[in-house]
């Protein structure tokens, strides 16, 4: 498994890729990965994004409390 450094590198060079409307890309171990459409470049970043919150412990809360009031 990768670590968060070069996690948080590959996001940040598929995000510049992205941004500069590149469809394909080149990735940290050379290979060429060509994405179809921008949504699918988004995904990648979505679970690149994942992937680095569970390598750096910032897992998403497993409870979530709720307060509610009628506005007094």
């Amino acid at each position: 498994m990768a670590t968060v450094a070069e996690l948080t590198k590959m996001r940040a060079d598929l995000f510049a890729a992205r941004m500069g409307g590149a469809r394909a890309f080149h990735d940290s171990n050379g290979e060429r990965v060509e994405f179809k459409s921008d949504s699918e470049m988004a995904r990648a970043l979505a679970a690149l994004d994942s992937e680095i919150a569970v390598a750096s412990g910032a897992a998403a809360p497993r409870v979530l409390h709720f307060t509610t009031s009628k506005g007094t």
